[in-house]
This record gives structure tokens, C-alpha cells and sequence, in this order.
């Protein structure tokens, strides 16, 4: 067996990020991932050329998004000889695909990878009651102008209507906000905290926009040319007049330190130093090492607390500290959620104690909650932030951390190129 190899990421994309129902309203899963995996290919140079895997996927998906990776690839100017693969992990879906193409690429079996992701809330799919879906087959067979009326016979106003998906939990029956509701409580979060921690967000991407830093990480989509969620304006005092909305009596979440359902498409490209040189392309970061872990949130764990147990895993094997980055990139689900975990690592109480980290250097560039959301979407535009930021300073590491429904959580490192 080849010894592993070191595995790099050259280059990320993303179309610009927008709130649901807006920019990409009449765009599919299918059109959002293929002007990421375009733009990313034009970026690079690679248009006919082949790489060894495309692993994509989305969150909120229709029947007709099956074989989605794949449908994305050949509508890209790759070779069609790219073999793809979709994938799904909640919010951690593309930061996930990065690391099993990392590992392909590391024990020689590719030598290079496109991971990436896409999710549109605007094109959701609606489905029926299955006492409705039965009563549309035998409407199929009906002979008869009767037999078809007949086919109707009893149902209610309510099997007749379609049902909206949700991101609701199975096991709980709870949406994601309630359960960050419950870990606001649990660690004591305070509002004004949440609020500062959202409106730092955006002051933070609306400076990294104004001095360039997404200048070559956006491929414009559909006419849009900036993420629409950002609001340069936004202030902590502003924050403090929105209403809860996920516990409208004692809550301390809402919409502005929320997440906003939105719409978007991300893909990172990794490879060997080989791979990159042999076509002129520059390495961004290495991407060292990366964890996956779960708990038992029906149990009673906070839902979107993994990434503590992820975090500290990766650690261990790495020989580092928390305290050892230059950079964090936390996505931010929700304000309280990035709170809650670094109140976690500071003070335990069932996750490993790493301490505090240097809130100057948590999502220094602006977050999701600057960005938006699109779940899918979200682990390769933070991988390829976080690669830009040690690429930019040219030195130092970064720590990514990402939350994931069902109880899950992502993390990983990159490092500056030697």
C-alpha cells in the first residue's frame, strides 16, 4: 500500500448566497450546483480535462434531484469521464465529501476531488397524504369519467392538501431552532450576547467584501453578484428589537441571530501537489486532518453540541490545542449555537474542557449568519474561506467546525502550504 499523501486545496467557488424566494427563486438544486462546479472549472482552467471524483449533494431535495452530482458534472465543461457521487450529511454534506475525497486522494486512489453542495428552500418540494397518493393511482386506471370522480370519494379537505417539507427533527418532533432554544438555556446564553455575536458577523463580511477578500471566491448567478442576506448596517441595538421566534415567551433566538432559509451552491477542489503543478495551478492550504462525530441529542444532548466531541477527537490526533489556530471558522447555525460550544470548551459539563479561545479570531471574514445558509453549500464555502485565510496570511492554521442536524458535527484543519 502507497504511503499517504498530502492533499491540498487549490481553489473553491460559490455562487453569492440569497434569502429564499429572491435571486434564485425559479433556479433548481441542479442549476445552482452546476454554475458553482462551472465557475470553479473556469476558475482552474480544467474545462475538458477529468478529475478523479465529484462528490455533491443537497439537503432538500425532489425525486427528479437523483444522481444529482452527476447530472451537475456533465452539465460542466469537466470531462464526462468524471465519475461523481452524491452525498448527503445535513449542513455537513460538502465538508463531509471533502474529506472522503481527501482520503481517496491520500491513500492513491484519485489524485484529485471536487467537493461541493447546493440547497434551494425557494424550490422545496410539496408532497401529498399517502391516502391521496393511492387515490391518484387508481385515478391513473380509472376507465371512466365516473370511475374517475370515484377515485376522490371520502377524502378530506386535509388529505387533499399538499404537505411542506421540514427540517424538523423525526426522533423529537422539535425544529432546529427549538432545540438551540433548549442549549440557549441549558448553557445560559444570553440575548445580547446572540445579538452581538450576529451583528459582529456582519460587520465582519461586509468589511471583508468592501476591502476584496470574495473578489475571486463568487461566480455571479442569475444577475446576482453579492450574498443579499448581508447587512452592512446591522447593529446589536438593531438585533434587540426583533421578536423570538422559535419560544415566543422566553425565547432569546430570532430571525436576526437565525440562520435565514437561503439558497446557494458551493464546490472546493482538492488534489496532490503533483496534480496542481502538472496544470499550473496554485495550492491555497493543506488540508491536514478532519473528525466526525454524533451523540445522543433525543437523549438529551443539545442537538447541534457534536462539534465539541469532533473538535476534540481531531485535536488529540493532531497533538494541538485549541488555542493553536490563527483562524476559527465556526458556522453559525445560530448565534446561541457558536456560544454554547465555546462556553462547552471553556467549562465542560459532558464534553471535553479545551479552554477559551481569542474571539478576534472567530469568523473573522463573516459567517452564515452574514451569508445565509444553504445547507448543503455551507461546508465548502467555509473549507475554502478558511484555506483563503491561511493562504493570505501565509503562515498558520485554521480550525473548521460545523454543525449538522441529527445530532452530528464536522471538523477539520487546514494549514498553510510549506
Amino acid at each position: 500500500m502507497n504511503p499517504c499523501r498530502d492533499v491540498y486545496v487549490i481553489a473553491s467557488a460559490r455562487t453569492p448566497f440569497c434569502r429564499s424566494y429572491t435571486g434564485y427563486q425559479d433556479l433548481s438544486n441542479l442549476d445552482l450546483l452546476s454554475v458553482a462546479l462551472n465557475g470553479l472549472v473556469a476558475k482552474t482552467g480544467l474545462a475538458g480535462d477529468s478529475v478523479g471524483e465529484v462528490t455533491a449533494g443537497a439537503v432538500v431535495v425532489h425525486s427528479a434531484d437523483w444522481n444529482l452530482a452527476r447530472e451537475a458534472v456533465l452539465n460542466t465543461a469537466l470531462s464526462p469521464s468524471t465519475p461523481a457521487t452524491t452525498l448527503q450529511m445535513a449542513c455537513g454534506t460538502s465538508l463531509q465529501g471533502a474529506l472522503m475525497l481527501a482520503a481517496k486522494i491520500a491513500t492513491g486512489e484519485i489524485d484529485s476531488g471536487i467537493a461541493g453542495g447546493s440547497d434551494t428552500i425557494s424550490d422545496a418540494p410539496l408532497t401529498t397524504s399517502r391516502k391521496l397518493a393511492k387515490r391518484l393511482v387508481g385515478l391513473s386506471k380509472a376507465k371512466t369519467f365516473g370511475a374517475k370522480l370515484g377515485a376522490f370519494k371520502g377524502l378530506s379537505l386535509g388529505e387533499l392538501a399538499p404537505i411542506a417539507p421540514s427540517t424538523g427533527e423525526p426522533r423529537t418532533g422539535l425544529s432546529m431552532g427549538q432545540h438551540c432554544e433548549r442549549m440557549a438555556k441549558h448553557w445560559a446564553i444570553e440575548r445580547t450576547d446572540q445579538d452581538a455575536l450576529a451583528a459582529q458577523s456582519h460587520i465582519n463580511a461586509a468589511a471583508a467584501y468592501q476591502r476584496g477578500f470574495f473578489d475571486d471566491l463568487l461566480v455571479p448567478c442569475n444577475g446576482v453578484l453579492r450574498d443579499n442576506n448581508l447587512r452592512s448596517d446591522t447593529t446589536a441595538a438593531g438585533l434587540a428589537k426583533l421578536r423570538p421566534a422559535f419560544d415566543r415567551k422566553n425565547g432569546t433566538l430570532t430571525a436576526g441571530n437565525s440562520t435565514a432559509l437561503t439558497d446557494g451552491a458551493g464546490a472546493v477542489l482538492l488534489g496532490t501537489r503533483e496534480w496542481a503543478e502538472a496544470r499550473g495551478l496554485p495550492l491555497l492550504a493543506k488540508l491536514t486532518l478532519g473528525q466526525t462525530a454524533a451523540n445522543n441529542f433525543a437523549g438529551g444532548d443539545g442537538l447541534l453540541m457534536a462539534p465539541t466531541q469532533a473538535v476534540a477527537k481531531l485535536l488529540e490526533r493532531a497533538s494541538l490545542s485549541l488555542q493553536d489556530f490563527d483562524f476559527y471558522e465556526i458556522h453559525e447555525a445560530f448565534a446561541a449555537q457558536v456560544l454554547c460550544t465555546l462556553k462547552a470548551w471553556e467549562d465542560g459539563d459532558g464534553v471535553p474542557v479545551l479552554g477559551a479561545i481569542d474571539r478576534s479570531r472567530l469568523n473573522v471574514v463573516g459567517s452564515s449568519l452574514a451569508m445565509g445558509h444553504p445547507f448543503a453549500a455551507t461546508g465548502a464555502r467555509v473549507l475554502g474561506t478558511a484555506a483563503k485565510l491561511v493562504a493570505d496570511q501565509g503562515t498558520g492554521r485554521a480550525l473548521i467546525s460545523v454543525c449538522t442536524a441529527g445530532g452530528m458535527g464536522v471538523a477539520a484543519i487546514v494549514e498553510a502550504v510549506a
